[in-house]
C-alpha cells in the first residue's frame, strides 16, 4: 500500500515572510525573460451560480511542475471569510516527486498584487502620487503594498467601494481615505487599480484624465467587466498574457467581440517588456491600461521562489 509523503507546507505566515514586494516583482520580471512555462486555466461552476472553481496547472520542463485549485465565492465577505482560497501544490520537475504544498490563498494575493505592480513599474507615470483602489476585497491591501514598492513616490492612497463599511476597513489598514464619488476619484488619480467582480462597468473613460494608467485586475471572466468601452478606447492596451487576457477577460473579450479593438491594438505583454523587445510608457500624457489576467504560469514563478527561499532556510 503506498504510503502518501511528509510534505514540507508552507502557510501563509510563510508566504507572506519569504515574498515581500519587491524582491518578488524583480524575480516575476527575471523569470519573464526565461523560456515561458506551459500553461493552461480552466475555469467552471454551476450554471447560473457566482461561484467558480479554478485549477492553473503550469510546467517548467525539468524544473517545476504545479498546479493551483482556486474557489470564489463571492458570498463570503457576508460572513467574514475570504471570498477567493486556493492550495498550491508544486512537483519536482525532473522527478515528478511532490515538493511542497503552499498556501495558495497568499500565494494568490501575493502574486496577483506582484503581476500588478510589475505592470505599472514599466507603464505608470514615474511621479505617480495617487493611487485610487476600486474594491474593498482581500486583494486590496496587497495591491497597495505591491504599487508602493515600485512607485514609491504615491503619498495617498483613496478607496472607493459600493459598501462604505469595506472601503472604511481598506483605508485604515492602508492609511489611505474613503471616498464616495467614484468619478471625482477617478479624475484625480495617477494609478487605478480595480479588484471586483462586477460584471457591468464601474470606471468610465470620459472620467480618466491624461497619464492615468489603469490596472484591471478583477475581471477574470468574459462575461465580467471593470470599465467601459470608451476606456478601452481611449488606452494603450497592455496585458500580462496575451492567451488568457483575449479569451477569458471581459474588459478586453467585450470590446473585441464588438469591433472596438481587435488583437493587433494590444501593444505588448509582459514578456515583451520584460525582455525590453517593446518600450513601456514612452508620452507622459498616455492613458495606459494593463490587463491582469493571472495565469498559471505567474502562480509556478512565484510559488518556486518562495520554495527557493524556505530551501535556502529565509
Amino acid at each position: 500500500m503506498a504510503v502518501l509523503p511528509q510534505l514540507p507546507v508552507i502557510d501563509g505566515e510563510g508566504v507572506a515572510r519569504l515574498l515581500p514586494y519587491g524582491e518578488l516583482v524583480d524575480e516575476l520580471q527575471a523569470a519573464h525573460g526565461l523560456p515561458a512555462p506551459v500553461s493552461q486555466r480552466v475555469v467552471f461552476g454551476p450554471d447560473g451560480s457566482h461561484e467558480s472553481f479554478l485549477a492553473l496547472p503550469a510546467w517548467q520542463p525539468d524544473e517545476a511542475i504545479g498546479i493551483k485549485l482556486v474557489t470564489v465565492f463571492p458570498r463570503n465577505r457576508a460572513a467574514g471569510r475570504p471570498s477567493v482560497q486556493a492550495l498550491y501544490v508544486l512537483f519536482d520537475g525532473m522527478t515528478g516527486e511532490p515538493t511542497a504544498l503552499v498556501d495558495g490563498t497568499e500565494l494568490t494575493y501575493r502574486k496577483t498584487a506582484a503581476d500588478s505592480a510589475l505592470g505599472a513599474r514599466f507603464l505608470a507615470r514615474d511621479d505617480a502620487s495617487t493611487l485610487l483602489i476600486v474594491g474593498a476585497g482581500g486583494l486590496a491591501p496587497h495591491l497597495v503594498a505591491a504599487h508602493r514598492a515600485v512607485r514609491p513616490s504615491i503619498e495617498r492612497v483613496l478607496v472607493w467601494n459600493r459598501t462604505p463599511a469595506g472601503a472604511e476597513s481598506v483605508a485604515a489598514a492602508v492609511g489611505g481615505i474613503v471616498v464616495d464619488l467614484l468619478d471625482a476619484a477617478v479624475s484625480e488619480a495617477d494609478v487605478i487599480s480595480t479588484a471586483t467582480m462586477a460584471k457591468d462597468p464601474l470606471v468610465e473613460g470620459r472620467w480618466l484624465r491624461p497619464g492615468t494608467h489603469l490596472d484591471l485586475v478583477g475581471s477574470f471572466l468574459p462575461d465580467h467587466r471593470e470599465v467601459d468601452d470608451e476606456a478601452v478606447v481611449r488606452s494603450d492596451v497592455y496585458v500580462d498574457d496575451r492567451l488568457a487576457t483575449l479569451t477569458e477577460d471581459g474588459d478586453l473579450v467585450i470590446p473585441l467581440a464588438a469591433g472596438l479593438i481587435t488583437a493587433d491594438d494590444v501593444r505588448a505583454d509582459l514578456w515583451e517588456l520584460c525582455r525590453g523587445d517593446v518600450p513601456g510608457r514612452a508620452d507622459a500624457d498616455a492613458i495606459t491600461l494593463f490587463e491582469n489576467g493571472g495565469g498559471g504560469h505567474l502562480d509556478l514563478m512565484t510559488a518556486r521562489f518562495a520554495w527557493r527561499r524556505w530551501s535556502a532556510g529565509q
